[in-house]
């Protein structure tokens, strides 16, 4: 079934019961977690090509985490019963979606241990290496916000500002606009 969803729709909410899974065929989402206190903490931005809520399709359970149309979205929704019927049918329709979990769960342990063993002004130099690293250039349009930086790094926005504006004064970066280019990528 196609459902298409507005920038900043949710298609669903952390908790929820799971009804089955998304196939972003357009756009981008963002998958979030809040905390008690109301603060966002962005786990990845998703762009189509792409699924997302794959874990609670095996393990029965709600979705773990949020996700909202970051830009215009269209998806198709496959429900539980059916995506099992598929599988039974197809194994390897499974040991895909299982690597895309595998994959998440990589990034996720990743996560935690910058944000656990790291600084901000670490997390943020190393996201912007490895943003860098990812699209093969040493420029390259951010596409976050500082208030989406800060989250992703569970942070807050001045802090991430404060922490771009110390690498530009350094020499490290520089910064025009949306484009970012790594001027030193020993010192970063």
């Amino acid at each position: 079934m196609e459902r298409r969803f507005a920038p900043d729709e949710m298609l669903f909410w952390e908790g929820e019961p799971c009804d089955g899974i998304f196939l972003i065929v357009q756009g981008s989402v963002k998958i979030f977690r809040t905390s008690p206190a109301g603060r966002e903490v962005m786990l990845a931005i998703e762009t189509a090509p792409a699924t997302v809520a794959e874990l609670p399709l095996f393990d029965g359970g709600p979705y773990p985490a949020s996700v909202r149309a970051v830009d215009p979205v269209v998806s198709l929704f496959i429900n539980k019963n059916d995506f099992q019927q598929v599988c039974r049918q197809y194994p390897d329709v499974a040991l895909k979606v299982l690597a895309v979990v595998g994959r998440r769960l990589r990034h996720l342990v990743g996560l935690v241990e910058a944000m656990t063993f790291g600084s901000v002004t670490q997390r943020l130099a190393r996201l912007l290496l490895d943003t860098s690293k990812g699209v093969g250039t040493e420029s390259f349009d951010l596409p976050l916000t500082h208030q989406e930086l800060a989250s992703r790094l569970g942070t807050v926005r001045e802090v991430v500002s404060r922490n771009l504006a110390r690498f530009r004064g350094e020499g490290l970066i520089r910064i025009q606009g949306h484009e970012v280019q790594i001027v030193n990528r020993p010192g970063t």
